[in-house]
């Protein structure tokens, strides 16, 4: 009769797909920040001028609006 135990703790084969899943997950979600950004944008461009002078907005404004958060301006 014969035992075989295999302890593989950290193959690399395992490591090198957590570390494929890791990056697939920060690419999907930069899409998806990208694409609620791009909704935004198509969202607001849609209003009127008026709309969007009760909000404070300018149209040239909407991308900077949109993008504020990662601008230091």
């Amino acid at each position: 009769m014969a035992n075989i135990t295999t302890n593989v703790s950290a193959s690399p084969l395992r490591e090198g797909w957590k570390r494929f899943v890791a990056a697939l997950v920060r690419g999907l979600e930069a899409q998806a920040a990208v694409t609620s950004r791009r909704n935004r944008i198509e969202a607001l461009e849609a209003k009127s001028d008026a709309e969007l002078a009760r909000m404070g907005l300018r149209r040239d404004e909407i991308a900077y609006h949109v993008f504020k958060d990662l601008f230091y301006a």
